[in-house]
């Protein structure tokens, strides 16, 4: 009786645990390219990367050294700001 209700447990236990699921980022743009895009328009240097809301928040410098951030679209690739 006992092995039965230890199996019976066993089932139980497995059934209820839920799989682990990757995060599936749809169709919006990955880090990577998020990355392109800004070092397509003169980032050279990534200090910090955030994704925030539905955008990509990129930070760094460009080839003179000075400050830059660029917000990215993260679902178009579009440039929606560039701060320097």
């Amino acid at each position: 009786m006992r092995n039965y209700i230890v199996s019976l447990a066993t089932a139980v236990a497995l059934g209820a645990a839920t799989p682990a699921m990757a995060y599936d980022s749809g169709s919006l743009l990955s880090m990577q390219d998020a990355l392109a895009v800004a070092t397509d328009i003169g980032l050279v240097t990534v200090s910090d990367t955030e994704f925030a809301g539905n955008e990509w928040q990129i930070e760094g410098r460009d080839i003179s050294g000075r400050y830059m951030e660029v917000d990215v679209d993260a679902t178009t690739g579009a440039v929606l700001n560039v701060d320097r």
